[in-house]
């Protein structure tokens, strides 16, 4: 009898880095994907059914346990992990599932922000890109959601065809920074 295939995240055979402590480098847990497009009534209803408040204001995040929220744009937000329960608004909205289409990364320690700069070109100061925000952007060539969960901590959502290109490319920047 033929075996089911069975759907593996990109980055299941790579290993953390973890270079002298200041940077580490991991695939970030499993979690649920959904993408909302809808006013910002259409968001309040759908929070409320996530059992989270969405952000109203862009490029910031909403955060409740293993449940994250991130507005990416006026009409536009990524909501991870959780499940909903009667969502109504009144208003046409799209709110699509894109777990599998998503993986994500993990970057934290005391140079996070000096690796991600090889390959994001944004100011990742605490000042201009303080813990909460998330937005869209370019990682070299890959679009990427970054987001700043805390003072030396980043989670990268990536679509799982570059997650490797990625995580590699991160890789090399980590022991770059550190010779």
């Amino acid at each position: 009898m033929p075996e089911l295939a069975q759907r593996r995240d990109p980055l299941d055979r790579h290993a953390v880095v973890n270079q002298r402590g200041k940077i580490t480098i991991a695939p970030a847990a499993p979690r649920t994907r959904h993408v909302l497009r809808g006013s910002e009534a259409v968001a309040t209803a759908v929070g409320t059914a996530f059992g989270l408040a969405l952000p109203m204001t862009l490029n910031t995040a909403s955060v409740d346990g293993d449940k994250a929220a991130f507005r990416l744009g006026p009409d536009e937000w990524l909501l991870l992990g959780g499940t909903f329960s009667g969502i109504d608004t009144g208003e046409p909205f799209s709110l699509g599932e894109v777990s599998n289409r998503n993986t994500a990364i993990t970057v934290s320690g005391s140079v996070a922000a000096d690796v991600l700069n090889a390959h994001v070109m944004l100011d990742l100061a605490p000042a201009a890109f303080p813990v909460g925000m998330a937005t869209r952007t370019l990682f070299t060539k890959a679009e990427i959601v970054l987001w700043r969960p805390g003072p030396t901590a980043f989670h990268i959502e990536v679509w799982r065809s570059v997650a490797e290109y990625v995580f590699g490319l991160l890789g090399e920047a980590a022991r770059e920074h550190l010779k």
